[in-house]
C-alpha cells in the first residue's frame, strides 16, 4: 500500500511539474484573428529556443508542458511588427497573455531594403513564391524570361509553359486569369517588364474556390503595390541591347482617402527581336533542310489598368476596373529550304518562303465588383465581367522555287491569308465565406458565356491580284457556357490543419464550321454547316492536410483533380499554311484533358523543403506531325492516351553575413503512352529530367548588391513526342539605390556565355525531324525606377474577377517555330 501511495505521489508531482502552459490570442488592428502566426518560446536570455507554436484560425494558441521559470514569448507574422513578451511561468498555473495585437509594418523609403531581404524563394504547402522584386538579375527582363528561369517552370521552343513536367498551366495576373493564351500570352508576357513585378506564385494545389482549369496548377504574377493614405506613384525606364535595341517605359499612380481609392498604371514596350532556327525533316523519299531567321518588330505594346474603389461603409466596398493590352507587331521570315531527293541524295530544288505576318491584338476587360466583409469573418464578393478580343492577322507568303544549280527561278506559289478573330466573354461569380464549426466555410458559383467568331479568308496571289480560294477559306463560330458551384472548408485542429473542397462544372459547347464545298456531281460550290456539340458535367475534389505539431518539421498531404479544355483556336478546323510543305490545322474532336494529383510536402527547420508529387493525366494534349500527299505534312493538336509523372522538388536557402545562396532542384520521371494505329504511329516515351536553379547574392556595402545566378534544364520531352536537349544559362547583375533611396538603378548581363538555345528531335508517323534554335538571350540591360509622393499609400484592392478559364483559351497554345 505504501508503494502504491508513493507511486501516486510521484505521478502527481511529475504531472504538476509539467502542467504549466501559456495561452493567448493573436489579432490585428481591426480585432480580426490572425491565423498561422509563429509563436516562439525562448529562455530568459531571448536566444535559446524552447518550443514553437502557431495560431489557429480563431487566432488562439497554446504552448503546453512548460517547466516553471522565466521566458520570452516572440510573436512573428509576415507583414507585421514582431512582438516580444517577457513572461513568468509559475508552478501549476496557466499563464494567459490575452489578446496580442499585431500591427502592420510601416512602409517607408526603407521598404525597398526590406523587400530585397525577403527569401528569394518561399516554399509553402500549396505554392512556391518567388520574390523577384529585389533581385538584380530580373532587371530589364520580361515576365516570360522570369518564368523561363523559375524553379520547376519550363518554356519550350513554341513558348508553351509547363510546371514540374506538366503542361496546362493557368496564368493569373494579380490574382486574375490572363486574358490570353498561346502566342498572344507569350507576347503579352514579353511586354510586361520586371520592374512592374513584385513576386511570382507557383500554385501547385489550388483549392476548390479556383477554376478547375490548369492541370499543372496556377502561375500568379503579382505586381508591385503601394500602401496607406495619400498620393504616390512611380516612373521607370529601361534599355536592353542584344542584337537590336529594345525600350520600355512605365508609370503608376495611386490616390486614396477615407472614402475613395483611385489607381492606375501604364506601360509601353517597343523594339526589334531576332531569333533563328534550323530544321531537318525526312519524310517518304524526300529530305528537307531549312534555315530560318525571324525578325519580330514590336511596333508598340501598350498595357494599362485603371480603377476606382468607393467605400460605402466600413464593411462594404464597390469598385470598377478596366484593363487592357493593345499591341501591333510584324514578323518577317527569311531563309531557304533545300528539298533533297533521298535515293540519289541530290538537291532537287530550293524553296524560299520569305513571308510577312502582320498582327494586331486588342483586348479590353471591364469589371464591376462588390465586397461586404464583417469583423466576425463573414465575407461576400460579387464580380461581373465583360471582355472583348479583336485579333487581326494578315499573312503574305510567297513560295519561290529555284534551281539548285544555277539559282534560276522555276516557279512561284504566292498566298495571302486574312484571319480576323472576335471573341466576347461574359461572366458573373459570387464567393461567400463565414466561420463554421471552429473553421471557415466557403461556397460560391459562376456563370460564364463565350462566343468566338473566326473568319479565315485564303487568297492565291497572281501579280497584283488576290483571288479568293473557296476550298481553303472558312468561318468557325464557337459558343460555350460553363456553370460552376463549389464548397470549401478550412479548419485548424490541434497539431494539424485541414482544407477540403468540391467543385462541380457543367460545360455546354457548340462549334460550327461554315464554308463552301465543291460538289463533284453538280460542279458547283455548296454551302455546308459542320456542327460539333457537347454537354458534359465534371466533379473536381481537392483536399490538403498539414501536420504542424512540430513547427520545425511539418508535413503536408494534398490531392486534387483538374481539367484543361481545348483552346478555342485549337478546335478551329482551318488549315493554316506555314509554307507549301508545312501546315497547321485545328481539331474539332479535341477532348478536354483531366489530371489527378497527389502530393507530399515536408519542411524542416523552416528552410529545407521537399515536395513529392504524382500525377496521372488522361487525354493529354499534344501537337503531332502527320503526313498528307507523301512529302507534305501538317501539325495538329490531338489527345494522347495518358501521361504519368512523378516529381521531386528540393529547395534550401543559406545566408551568412554579406552572402546569401538559394538552391532549388526539381526532378521528375514522366511516361507518355498512346496508340494512333500501331507501328510508327505509337507513342511510348519516358524520360527522367531535372532542372537546377542557383542564385548567389553579395552585399558589398554602400547599398551596392551583386547577384550571380544560373539554371540548368536537363534533356526532356515537349508536347509528348519532341525529345529536347539540355538548356542552361548564367546571369550577373548589380544594383544601387540613388537619390536618397527614392531611386534605384539596376544593370544586368544575361546569358553571359551565350549558352541558351533549344534543340531536339521527334520520330512519328514516318516523319523523322530534328530542330534547333536560339534568340537574343545574351543582353545587357539597364533599368531606372524613381518613386515620388507619399510612401504611405494603401494598395489598390485586388480582384479575382469572374472571367476565369475562358480568357486563357482565346488562342491555341504555341506557334510554329516559336512564332
Amino acid at each position: 500500500m505504501k508503494k502504491i501511495y508513493t507511486l501516486i505521489c510521484m505521478l502527481v508531482l511529475f504531472t504538476t511539474a509539467h502542467a504549466q502552459k501559456i495561452t493567448g490570442n493573436i489579432i490585428d488592428e481591426q480585432n480580426k484573428p490572425i491565423a498561422a502566426a509563429t509563436i516562439t518560446l525562448l529562455k530568459a536570455d531571448a536566444v535559446t529556443n524552447v518550443k514553437f507554436a502557431t495560431s489557429l484560425k480563431d487566432g488562439s494558441f497554446t504552448i503546453n508542458s512548460i517547466v516553471a521559470g522565466n521566458y520570452v514569448v516572440k510573436i512573428t507574422n509576415v507583414g507585421n511588427v514582431t512582438i516580444d513578451r517577457k513572461v513568468v511561468v509559475e508552478d501549476g498555473k496557466t499563464t494567459t497573455l490575452g489578446n496580442i495585437v499585431l500591427t502592420k509594418q510601416t512602409t517607408d523609403l526603407n521598404a525597398v531594403t526590406v523587400v530585397s531581404k525577403k527569401p528569394i524563394v518561399e516554399v509553402k504547402a500549396d505554392k512556391t513564391i518567388l520574390n523577384v522584386e529585389g533581385t538584380i538579375n530580373a532587371t530589364g527582363n520580361d515576365a516570360l524570361e522570369l518564368l523561363r528561369k523559375s524553379p520547376g517552370v519550363m518554356v519550350d521552343k513554341d513558348d508553351n509553359l509547363s510546371l514540374a513536367g506538366k503542361n496546362g498551366v493557368q496564368v493569373y495576373i494579380d490574382g486574375k486569369p490572363s486574358p490570353l493564351s498561346g502566342t498572344d500570352l507569350s507576347n503579352y508576357l514579353k511586354s510586361v517588364q520586371s520592374s512592374q513585378i513584385e513576386s511570382i506564385e507557383l500554385i501547385t494545389n489550388p483549392s476548390a474556390k479556383y477554376e478547375a482549369a490548369g492541370n499543372a496548377g496556377i502561375i500568379n504574377i503579382k505586381f508591385k503595390k503601394n500602401k496607406n493614405l495619400g498620393t504616390n506613384g512611380s516612373v521607370n525606364a529601361g534599355y536592353n541591347i542584344g542584337i537590336f535595341s529594345k525600350y520600355n517605359v512605365g508609370s503608376a499612380l495611386n490616390y486614396r482617402n477615407a472614402k475613395v481609392n483611385i489607381f492606375g498604371n501604364y506601360n509601353f514596350n517597343i523594339g526589334l527581336n531576332q531569333s533563328s532556327f534550323v530544321s531537318e525533316r525526312q519524310q517518304a523519299d524526300t529530305f528537307f533542310y531549312q534555315t530560318n531567321k525571324l525578325k519580330s518588330y514590336n511596333d508598340g505594346a501598350h498595357n494599362f489598368k485603371a480603377g476606382l474603389d468607393y467605400f460605402l461603409t466600413k464593411n462594404s466596398t464597390v469598385g470598377v476596373l478596366i484593363n487592357g493590352n493593345i499591341a501591333d507587331g510584324t514578323t518577317n521570315t527569311d531563309g531557304p529550304m533545300q528539298i533533297i531527293y533521298k535515293p540519289t541524295n541530290t538537291i532537287d530544288r530550293v524553296l524560299y518562303a520569305t513571308g510577312e505576318n502582320r498582327n494586331k491584338r486588342e483586348n479590353v476587360n471591364f469589371n464591376l465588383n462588390y465586397r461586404y466583409a464583417l469583423p466576425t469573418g463573414k465575407e461576400l464578393n460579387i464580380d461581373a465581367d465583360y471582355g472583348f478580343f479583336n485579333l487581326k492577322g494578315n499573312q503574305f507568303q510567297p513560295n519561290n522555287y529555284f534551281n539548285a544549280v544555277n539559282n534560276a527561278l522555276l516557279y512561284s506559289n504566292v498566298y495571302r491569308t486574312v484571319s480576323p478573330t472576335n471573341i466576347d466573354i461574359f461572366s458573373v461569380k459570387a464567393d461567400y465565406e463565414q466561420p463554421f464549426k471552429k473553421g471557415k466555410l466557403g461556397f460560391g458559383g459562376k456563370i460564364g458565356y463565350v462566343k468566338t467568331d473566326n473568319d479565315f479568308s485564303r487568297f492565291t496571289v497572281f501579280g497584283n491580284t488576290d483571288v479568293f480560294d473557296k476550298d481553303r477559306s472558312n468561318q468557325f463560330i464557337y459558343k460555350e457556357n460553363i456553370n460552376a458551384v463549389y464548397v470549401n472548408y478550412n479548419r485548424a485542429f490541434k497539431g494539424w490543419v485541414l482544407q477540403a473542397g468540391l467543385r462541380g462544372e457543367n460545360t455546354v459547347s457548340k462549334g460550327r464550321s461554315l464554308g463552301l464545298r465543291y460538289n463533284n456531281t453538280t460542279a458547283v460550290y455548296d454551302n455546308y454547316d459542320s456542327t460539333v456539340s457537347r454537354n458534359y458535367f465534371n466533379v473536381f475534389p481537392s483536399a490538403a492536410v498539414t501536420f504542424n505539431k512540430n513547427p520545425k518539421s511539418q508535413f503536408g498531404l494534398s490531392f486534387s483533380r483538374r481539367i484543361d479544355r481545348p483552346a478555342y483556336q485549337d478546335l478551329n478546323p482551318f488549315e493554316f499554311k506555314i509554307n507549301d510543305y508545312t501546315f497547321m490545322k485545328g481539331n474539332t474532336q479535341l477532348r478536354p484533358q483531366y489530371t489527378s494529383n497527389v502530393g507530399l510536402t515536408h519542411t524542416y527547420q523552416y528552410k529545407l523543403t521537399t515536395q513529392l508529387t504524382y500525377s496521372h493525366v488522361k487525354d493529354i494534349f499534344t501537337q503531332l506531325p502527320d503526313t498528307t500527299e507523301k512529302s507534305k505534312s501538317f501539325m495538329s493538336k490531338k489527345n494522347l492516351a495518358t501521361q504519368n509523372i512523378i516529381s521531386l522538388n528540393i529547395s534550401y536557402p543559406f545566408s551568412k553575413g554579406w552572402y546569401s545562396l538559394f538552391t532549388n532542384v526539381n526532378s521528375y520521371y514522366s511516361k507518355y503512352e498512346a496508340n494512333f494505329g500501331g507501328g510508327d504511329r505509337n507513342v511510348n516515351l519516358d524520360v527522367f529530367a531535372y532542372n537546377i536553379f542557383i542564385q548567389n547574392t553579395f552585399r558589398l556595402g554602400k547599398g551596392i548588391t551583386a547577384e550571380l545566378s544560373g539554371f540548368y534544364n536537363s534533356p526532356s520531352i515537349w508536347q509528348g513526342i519532341f525529345k529536347s536537349k539540355a538548356m542552361y544559362s548564367i546571369d550577373a547583375g548589380l544594383q544601387k539605390p540613388i537619390f536618397k533611396g527614392k531611386g534605384n538603378l539596376k544593370t544586368s548581363f544575361t546569358d553571359i556565355f551565350k549558352l541558351m538555345r533549344w534543340s531536339g528531335s521527334s520520330n512519328f508517323s514516318g516523319q523523322v525531324s530534328t530542330a534547333s534554335g536560339r534568340w537574343e538571350s545574351r543582353q545587357f540591360r539597364i533599368n531606372f525606377t524613381y518613386r515620388f509622393g507619399n510612401n504611405q499609400v494603401k494598395a489598390a484592392r485586388q480582384r479575382k474577377d469572374a472571367v476565369e478559364e475562358e480568357r486563357k483559351r482565346t488562342q491555341a497554345a504555341g506557334g510554329f517555330g516559336g512564332q
